[in-house]
């Protein structure tokens, strides 16, 4: 249940920031939150990560509607194994939020043609927004669950039977 606030909370404040975007701010208009760090940047990006793939949207609507029913089978799975209750929570709460991550990408695919962007770090080259944000951390603990977790209660079982 609660992988589900995670994905809508993720949407919501994605779609939210967006719409702040476009509704106060000009297509490659900037402004300075914090000088020469920090700058709220209008960007409507047609590609995927760091600009790649540009104008290939059905290919990427496609690849974000497969990654999306993939994460959410494996949630499913996940909670019909016993999810939590079996320490898994890291596991769905990363597969979750790539999950939020990636449909608040593809609101945007679908309904514009172009992912709104603006949050943009001058330390940090490429501008991104709340869904990438998302998707990276869900990756991140994805990860940290792989490498640290994965097969830890499998192994925890076998010592108690």
């Amino acid at each position: 249940m609660y992988e589900a606030v995670l994905i809508i909370a993720i949407v919501l404040l994605d779609q939210i920031s967006k719409i702040a975007v476009r509704t106060n701010m000009t297509l490659g208009e900037s402004i300075d939150v914090i000088p020469g760090f920090f700058a709220l940047t209008y960007f409507g990006n047609d590609g995927a990560a760091f600009s790649s793939f540009r104008g290939q949207r059905i290919l990427l609507i496609g690849v974000s509607i497969i990654a999306i029913i993939l994460t959410l089978i494996f949630l499913w799975k996940n909670k019909k194994s016993g999810g939590v209750a079996h320490g898994n929570i890291l596991y769905a709460s990363s597969l979750a939020i790539i999950c939020g991550g990636g449909i608040g990408n593809l609101i945007d695919r679908v309904l514009y043609g172009t992912v709104t962007d603006m949050l943009d770090f001058s330390v940090f080259p490429p501008i991104f927004n709340v869904a990438d944000i998302g998707v990276t951390v869900g990756c991140g603990l994805l990860i940290i669950y792989m490498i640290f977790f994965d097969g830890k209660n499998e192994e925890t079982r076998a010592d108690h039977e």
